[in-house]
């Protein structure tokens, strides 16, 4: 007999005969599943970020997400039809962080810049991986396939921007032979901002973004204007 069918005592005495341990299970699964799509889809995606940052994209799983966040799995499925579409909406909203981070972190555009300026750059880098290292720890230089290229993009960008900024400086310093070392000084510019963003990472304790910032960034200016 469907418990619906059944007097409303009966109903009373089956409800009760359920296990305590049971009913805040309940009651959290349905909150979940009211909450709607567009508003868990943030709460998933972060879930994921935090299972890829701590064993990797592999794991990353609907099960996995839904474990973590104590839900069901048509919760997270109704926010994103597989893990393969999870996975690249996490790839791409960290990726569209990542970049802002780094075309905010350039320098002014000034063509005869000073060591403030590179400074103020390093800083403003840091201070974004400061502020979102989990982002930085899965995409910036990250080995797994998955996120491979997505370092790939940002670091060519990067260097594709630092070229444009360079160049006009090195011929406002009146460098020699600017055009054939730019190059190579651009890579050093660039490999210098990756040095300084596994520093911070992994040496948190020794350095603050200021510091750093100031000690890379003068390095920097430095090797730049005396090349």
């Amino acid at each position: 007999m469907n418990p619906r069918d059944q007097p409303f005592t009966a109903r009373i005495t089956l409800l009760s005969s359920v296990p305590m341990g049971t009913e805040p299970a309940v009651r959290g699964r349905q909150r979940a599943q009211h909450l709607g799509p567009e508003r868990r889809r943030p709460q998933v995606l972060d879930t994921a970020l935090e299972i890829a940052v701590e064993n990797g994209i592999a794991d990353v799983t609907i099960a996995a997400v839904a474990d973590r966040m104590k839900v069901t799995r048509p919760v997270v499925y109704a926010c994103f039809t597989d893990r393969v579409e999870l996975i690249e909406a996490l790839i791409r909203r960290e990726e569209d962080y990542l970049l802002r981070g780094i075309l905010d972190a350039l320098p002014r555009r000034r063509v005869e810049a000073d060591e403030a300026v590179f400074v103020e750059g390093f800083r403003a880098l840091l201070h974004t991986v400061n502020a979102r290292p989990v982002t930085w720890r899965l995409l910036y230089g990250n080995p797994d396939p998955a996120v491979a290229d997505s370092f790939g993009r940002g670091r060519e960008l990067a260097m594709e921007r630092c070229t444009r900024r360079l160049r006009p400086t090195l011929r406002a310093w009146g460098t020699a032979e600017a055009e054939r070392k730019l190059p190579a000084l651009v890579e050093l510019w660039v490999s210098a901002g990756e040095g300084a963003v596994r520093t911070l990472l992994s040496r948190h304790g020794e350095w603050n973004p200021d510091t750093l910032g100031e000690f890379v960034g003068a390095a920097v200016y430095r090797a730049l204007r005396h090349a």
